[in-house]
């Protein structure tokens, strides 16, 4: 239900509930003369950016390049590249807007990444959103691979079904992840070699600590068997578990997360994700430790302003 009505919603609150209580704001706040131009003044402005958002600002990409250096990185992974993208929500795109999905694994492919990685939220609802993006998802190429995790969206978490039902839904998308040939980590790791060096790639499964978010992610078993000294790149959705249960519990230098869509509105640098998440968007470092937090290729609702979709280049360098 909540795919089915999310547009009419969206439509609903930008073009007529959003702009009606602006025009009574004014009515309050203004000038008795003025207040009718400055409610038609701000409808026009609301208006037009749900427009945009939704028929240009949605079909925006960025390609962002950042650097993570460490001191735990053995030398032959210096500028080891890792291409991150997350939320996808492929349901989204329908066929009108498959072209987009098209364009993000092209770009993908093109910047020639070691290793590709996707954290979490490829469906909207449901696995049968999959099944007609599965040639195209399949394309995606690395010299070592196509990890991935799941996001919350990729449980049937806000479907109305039984147990058995969301147990039997959740397979099928674990099913269709693996044959598009991405390796998914469901709370375990696998080790990368470059010579005798090594590096450690782990997946937890989803883990929030907003309510109704799935709290799989186990990072012990996560890290079972994991070397301490091993330089460790971290895949979780959700980035409230970097300081809830990473930080604390294991030593993973570098983590990648998703979630938030950088609340798919940026305002002079703020965003509406800054008033849930503490890490919203952006690199964040604690220590000698960074998360990664990116805002999105795609979103439940096709609207971004002044926040592209993004894909995202990790280039990790040796730290002197």
């Amino acid at each position: 239900m909540i795919a089915r009505y999310a547009i009419l919603f969206f439509f609903s609150m930008g073009l007529v509930v959003v702009p009606l209580l602006f025009a009574l704001l004014c009515r309050w706040l203004a000038p008795r003369k003025r207040w009718r131009l400055w409610a038609l003044v701000g409808t026009l402005l609301i208006w037009g950016a749900v427009l945009y958002g939704y028929y240009v600002g949605f079909e925006e990409l960025r390609i962002r390049n950042i650097e993570y250096a460490s001191s735990d990185l053995p030398a032959s992974f210096d500028g080891y590249r890792i291409v991150q993208f997350s939320d996808a929500h492929v349901g989204t795109y329908g066929t009108d807007r498959q072209w987009l999905l098209q364009r993000a694994v092209d770009s993908i492919n093109a910047l020639k990444p070691d290793v590709i990685v996707f954290t979490g939220d490829l469906e909207n609802l449901h696995p049968d959103e999959l099944r007609p993006q599965l040639s195209v998802l399949r394309q995606l190429h690395a010299k070592d691979g196509v990890f991935s995790v799941l996001g919350n969206h990729d449980y049937p978490t806000y479907l109305d079904c039984d147990d058995t039902t969301k147990s039997l839904l959740v397979s099928f998308t674990k099913q269709y992840e693996r044959q598009m040939g991405w390796r998914l980590l469901l709370n375990e790791h696998q080790t990368i070699r470059r010579d005798s060096d090594s590096i450690v790639i782990a997946g937890m499964e989803n883990w929030g600590t907003l309510k109704r978010m799935p709290r799989k992610g186990d990072v012990k078993k996560t890290m079972e068997g994991v070397d301490k000294s091993a330089f460790v790149l971290m895949l979780q959705h959700d980035p409230t578990a970097w300081r809830q249960k990473i930080l604390p519990e294991c030593h993973a230098q570098l983590t990648l997360s998703g979630h938030t869509h950088g609340g798919q509105v940026s305002l002079f640098g703020w965003s509406p994700a800054s008033l849930t998440y503490e890490e919203w968007g952006g690199l964040y470092q604690e220590g000698s430790r960074a998360l990664y937090v990116s805002t999105g290729l795609g979103s439940l609702i096709p609207f971004r302003l002044n926040l592209p979709g993004e894909i995202v280049v990790i280039t990790l360098k040796v730290k002197k």
